[in-house]
């Protein structure tokens, strides 16, 4: 079956772009192309995609605004995709729900790959704003015990979140544990279960609001 998406964009040219990305694979299908946050909500609720694209600034009503009503209707993934790697805008995005919060810098097979993400129940940010997402969260904040349900992770399972608070990719991780990719997917799976968060976005924000990973770590 087709991954249906929703493509809202108020730059003619970039959503042009976008359509053109979406239908140069078979397994994607564009079911909505709208110019406007309160388009995109009347949309997503005619057509069901399962996956919007949202651009954070439109006319009428702004992309996070959109992605907020989106996600409450339920059944639909939304993609943010900026101009700018705003902090703020960060932020609104992962508290509205978004699966995604990607640059529109980003190459087409990264774009693709997001929506195959997002499909799968998981999430993605770009990796420049990783550590600005970590020390949005961090500061101020150091509680003088560790949460409860951190005592459920084994010891690969902490190295794991660790290596997810600082952007590793499955294959980074993979390559640093010395381990092959599917023991690590089991990692993360088993990882986001017993610490109750919903997804790799939400992992991150839980190890640093935790203090468990320092903002400078090497890659």
């Amino acid at each position: 079956m087709s991954i249906t998406i929703l493509i809202a964009d108020d730059h003619t040219v970039f959503r042009s772009g976008l359509r053109a990305v979406v239908d140069a694979h078979p397994d994607l299908e564009c079911v909505a192309e709208v110019g406007d946050g309160r388009s995109a909500i009347e949309a997503a609720a005619r057509t069901h995609p399962d996956v919007a694209i949202l651009d954070v600034r439109m006319p009428k009503l702004d992309g996070l605004a959109a992605t907020e009503a989106i996600v409450a209707a339920g059944g639909t993934r939304v993609l943010v995709l900026t101009t700018y790697d705003s902090e703020a805008n960060l932020h609104r995005a992962l508290s509205a729900g978004a699966s995604g919060f990607l640059l529109k810098s980003l190459p087409p097979e990264e774009l693709v790959a997001a929506i195959r993400v997002a499909v799968r129940g998981d999430a993605v940010i770009d990796p420049s704003m990783t550590r600005r997402l970590a020390a949005r969260f961090a500061i101020g904040i150091a509680p003088p015990v560790e949460p409860p349900e951190l005592a459920q992770l084994t010891a690969r399972e902490r190295e794991v979140l660790l290596l997810l608070a600082d952007a590793r990719s499955n294959g980074e991780i993979a390559a640093a544990l010395g381990v092959g990719e599917e023991t690590v997917k089991t990692h993360v799976s088993r990882v986001l279960a017993k610490l109750g968060v919903r997804d790799r976005i939400h992992a991150v924000v839980y190890a640093h609001k935790n203090g468990l990973a320092p903002l400078d770590r090497p890659h």
